[in-house]
């Protein structure tokens, strides 16, 4: 819902969600609203000026001048900084969340070309395990992994994306405790669900909430789905490979299966994608068809939302 035109009476436009409508359409009692949020995706809080000759009753009027949105019924563009309530008053430290790329060497990192790389298919991957084919983009010539890949069909091996989640700061030690309001034991991914779908570490099937009318699944993931867990370091100072200074919470780790539509055809890349060359096991390179997209992971509990980049590859024969 949103707020229009702030110069006179006060007009609440408020629409549903394409999934709120679905519920809705159902019919059978089940629509209930039992929680709602609030967002400030308007707000340029940088047009606060102190130094209005006016007075101080004027820092913030360009601010509450500012056109308001009409409400989004598509909710994969919708909420994107959500407004959040703590109690406390001595807060100085929100929490974050930020992709680790350093904990487990290539097994986390992006791939050089700045996202992950999904190969759709066991050809892509490493050319279905064959040693004569050299084709595949997974491996080196030397026979070690490439950084930033993952298996979208063979998902037990590959790459893994991971998230960490807490207070990203210096001034605190990482072994105060991360207040429990802070700590994120959930969280909403989003993807594109023509073409992929949410992997545990070791490969595993993750439940998806529902898909919306954009083709976007939404997957709301805890401890229960294997992926969410307690960062094991959250009390240790200087240790290797963490991203978070200051207190930690969970981390994230998921990878990404590929659709059976990029596994078996070219249709989509044809239409959304395009063509592009990527490092092979020879070193001479492959022609490979790409889509790229975002995966959006928000915590639950706190709002904050950041977008991964990832492309989706398949080897193009010659």
């Amino acid at each position: 819902m949103g707020f229009l035109d702030n110069s006179g009476d006060i007009i609440l436009d408020a629409v549903l969600t394409d999934h709120g409508r679905k519920v809705l359409a159902k019919g059978d009692g089940s629509f209930q609203i039992t929680k709602f949020a609030l967002g400030d995706e308007e707000v340029d809080y940088s047009l606060y000026d102190t130094t209005n000759t006016n007075g101080s009753a004027y820092y913030d009027l360009e601010i509450l001048q500012t056109p308001i949105l009409e409400a989004f019924t598509d909710n994969a563009v919708s909420m994107k900084s959500k407004l959040v309530t703590y109690e406390s008053l001595e807060l100085l430290y929100l929490p974050v969340i930020k992709l680790n790329e350093i904990i487990d060497g290539n097994s986390t990192a992006r791939h050089s070309s700045g996202s992950f790389i999904v190969a759709v298919d066991g050809q892509t991957e490493n050319d279905n395990g064959s040693t004569s084919a050299q084709n595949g983009i997974g491996y080196d010539s030397t026979g070690a992994p490439v950084t930033g890949i993952l298996f979208g069909q063979t998902t037990s091996t590959g790459g893994r994306i991971r998230i960490d989640q807490g207070l990203d700061t210096d001034a605190l030690s990482p072994a105060t405790n991360l207040p429990a309001d802070m700590v994120e034991s959930s969280y909403t991914i989003q993807l594109d669900n023509r073409l992929g779908n949410i992997r545990t570490v070791a490969g595993g099937n993750v439940s998806l909430d529902y898909i919306d009318d954009d083709s976007i699944a939404y997957y709301t993931v805890t401890s229960e789905d294997g992926i969410v867990s307690d960062n094991p370091n959250k009390d240790s100072a200087g240790v290797a490979g963490q991203v978070i200074d200051g207190p930690r919470g969970t981390i994230l780790e998921f990878k990404i299966g590929s659709s059976l539509s990029l596994q078996t055809s070219t249709y989509l890349f044809t239409q959304l994608g395009s063509t592009s060359r990527l490092d092979s096991r020879d070193g001479t390179g492959s022609e490979v068809y790409h889509i790229d997209t975002l995966v959006r992971v928000t915590g639950v509990n706190t709002g904050y939302t950041i977008d991964i980049p990832v492309r989706f590859v398949k080897f193009k024969s010659t």
